[in-house]
């Protein structure tokens, strides 16, 4: 039997970062010739690579003894829930996922992709080193479709503050209260033109009417089909990254690709993905780790001149993903990991 295929587990469906990474990864390696396989069981597997965790730790023992290298690529660690009330069902969710991720890492794995440099020294913080082959690659686009050119114009009457989240909920609700407060202290410091928020992600209605109340004319944008997330970035002046301690969020990089700067307080990986000259990445004023309010003040600042001075940040950040972030050479990078060598 030829060792001809690459596997990927799990076999996620939907929508989220790991949907959206598992089907470009998929298509990269078809185009270079590997057949791609959903079954750890598969005897033709030449390697096997688990996209953050699978609770089938069974099927990838019977594939290390079949001699299949297993490398785990890997996100951040659910932290959220330990530090506000998530509910129950979702606390033990985030808990047993964390002890999945560790199993594997510990245990399972030949070798490690850590999605950031934050990532790596957040899981050898935390667990210390798995004393494992690792390496950090960062996600990727195909800078041909994520591109400036192309549909969607920006407004030339205000400036339009973008947010793009999978969903707003299970304790991701603050990054929407920040994104609210940022419009209104920004509005605060403008002396012409004004700013409005849009938001793409899910919602629910109770929420959106909360921050009606507060912001007018937020518009609520749903769930953005992925094919449409570049004409909505290239549509934005300012991408506002509202999460906390992120690994590596792929909203971050498709809006660096559309040549979008972004807005975002250092914590996490920010910083190294976005860098110093595609946007305005700012100190968080507190504590993120214990959910501390952030210095908005501090960020509608440094956000003004991004707003009032686009040519040279949205250079910057096409830039910046051309260097870091091209879906070819993210593909290649995992191939090394999973083969260790490039064909």
């Amino acid at each position: 039997m030829t060792t001809d295929a690459i596997g990927l587990t799990p076999d996620v469906r939907g929508v989220g970062g790991m949907v959206s990474f598992r089907r470009k990864l998929t298509a990269g390696l078809q185009a270079r010739g590997f057949r791609v396989s959903n079954d750890p069981a598969d005897p033709g597997l030449a390697a096997l690579l688990v996209i953050g965790g699978t609770r089938d730790l069974a099927g990838l023992r019977r594939a290390r003894r079949r001699g299949v290298q297993v490398v785990q690529r890997l996100d951040g660690i659910n932290w959220i829930h330990r530090r506000r009330r998530t509910g129950l069902r979702h606390f033990f969710r985030a808990e047993t996922g964390n002890w999945i991720l560790r199993t594997i890492r510990d245990r399972y794995a030949d070798g490690i992709v850590y999605q950031s440099a934050f990532a790596k020294d957040w899981w050898e913080r935390a667990y210390g080193p798995a004393n494992r082959p690792d390496t950090i690659i960062h996600n990727a686009v195909d800078l041909a479709v994520y591109q400036p050119d192309g549909p969607g114009q920006r407004p030339a009457d205000f400036f339009r503050l973008l947010l793009v989240e999978g969903s707003l909920q299970g304790g991701y609700e603050t990054g929407l209260a920040s994104a609210v407060e940022l419009c209104q202290r920004i509005d605060n410091i403008l002396t012409q033109n004004m700013v409005k928020l849009a938001v793409a992600g899910q919602a629910p209605s109770e929420l959106r009417s909360r921050h009606d109340k507060v912001l007018t004319e937020i518009e609520w944008l749903g769930l953005v089909a992925p094919e449409k997330i570049p004409e909505l970035d290239r549509s934005a002046h300012l991408l506002f990254s509202a999460d906390l301690n992120p690994a590596c969020p792929n909203a971050v990089i498709e809006a660096l690709a559309c040549g979008l700067p972004v807005a975002a307080f250092d914590t996490g990986a920010l910083r190294e993905l976005v860098g110093e000259q595609a946007g305005a990445v700012v100190p968080y004023g507190g504590d993120p780790w214990r959910l501390d309010p952030p210095a908005i003040d501090g960020l509608a600042r440094a956000a003004i001149p991004v707003l009032e001075n686009q040519p040279p940040f949205r250079a910057a950040a096409r830039r910046r993903a051309e260097t870091l972030f091209d879906l070819d050479r993210m593909v290649e990078r995992y191939l090394d990991a999973l083969l260790g060598t490039t064909p």
